[in-house]
């Protein structure tokens, strides 16, 4: 029997984990949960014997790997993956998935939640501005750059946006205007929610020559990862223009000192919240569910990322 461990700092809701469970043991697999562990040591334990292994953003390195000699697959319950090691995965013939577009929409309410509030000064009560007419800039038009577009139009906002990945085609097709060029991307658009992966290429891309360039009273909004801003450059660029704003659903390192610096203009979350929704935590969990049942009983491993 193939056994699928589901390891989770913090917890899939009861009624994901009950859906989880029917969905691994209707298939014939062993459902073992660990669930809030506190020492890494629980972990290295609890993969010894797995087949698969499915985890929010819990850190699968490469000695977790190392301890999991039968493991076969990885499933990521969202859509970043930049917490799990490809390479050592990869070195060990283990299949990485994620579960794209299962958080897409919950993300992309957040952004709109935190960007009405930059728009409204954190409502401190003084005058702030509307979205209508204004103009929004997407990086990177996966499932939330799409689902933000969308939310985008109900506000009769404007919207660029950049992804050399995505054909031009799509975005029109959406409505959205394509940019071929981040500097324009930026110097153009009023907001840019940001949607990119933390990769070699893109940590620390987002930095003083770029925000610095944003119009008058740019917003910028990251749902994505820390690591993509420069944050020395983020914190020159709102020192140099006190119009700009930064609100984020991932803590920057000097956080405590943009907030001294900058009171009223930037705000983070106090954990990564975009994915912190009923709705998108069970259906990531059953599709993390079903992907690793497929994977282990028929070999499908359509969202393979590695």
């Amino acid at each position: 029997m193939h056994k699928i461990l589901v390891a989770t700092e913090k917890p899939f809701a009861p009624v994901a984990v009950k859906g989880i469970r029917e969905v691994i043991e209707q298939a014939g697999c062993e459902l073992v949960l660990l669930e809030k562990y506190t020492d890494r040591a629980q972990l290295l334990a609890a993969v010894a014997d797995a087949d698969a292994l499915i985890v929010r953003s819990d850190k699968i390195d490469a000695e977790v790997i190392a301890a999991a000699p039968r493991l076969k697959v990885i499933v990521r319950a969202g859509a970043g993956y930049d917490n799990i090691d490809l390479k050592a995965a990869s070195e060990h013939n283990i299949v990485v998935e994620n579960t794209p577009g299962q958080n897409s929409n919950a993300v992309a309410e957040l952004v709109f939640g935190m960007t009405v509030m930059a728009a409204r000064n954190m409502y401190n009560g003084t005058s702030g501005f509307e979205l209508k007419d204004k103009k929004l800039g997407i990086q990177a038009f996966g499932q939330v750059g799409r689902n933000v577009a969308r939310i985008a139009k109900g506000f009769g906002m404007t919207i660029e946006a950049l992804d050399p990945y995505c054909p031009d085609e799509v975005l029109t097709d959406a409505g959205v205007t394509p940019v071929h060029d981040i500097k324009a991307l930026y110097s153009g658009n009023q907001f840019v929610s940001i949607h990119i992966p933390a990769t070699p290429e893109t940590i620390g891309s987002i930095g003083y020559e770029l925000i610095a360039t944003m119009p008058k009273n740019g917003v910028l909004i990251n749902t994505a990862r820390r690591e993509v801003i420069d944050e020395d450059g983020l914190a020159r660029a709102l020192a140099d223009r006190s119009d700009l704003r930064y609100v984020a659903d991932v803590r920057p390192n000097n956080a405590e000192a943009l907030e001294q610096a900058c009171p009223g203009r930037v705000f983070f979350t106090p954990k990564k919240m975009g994915a912190q929704t009923a709705e998108a935590n069970i259906n990531a969990g059953l599709a993390a569910a079903r992907q690793s049942v497929a994977f282990l009983l028929e070999g499908i491993d359509r969202f393979r990322v590695n």
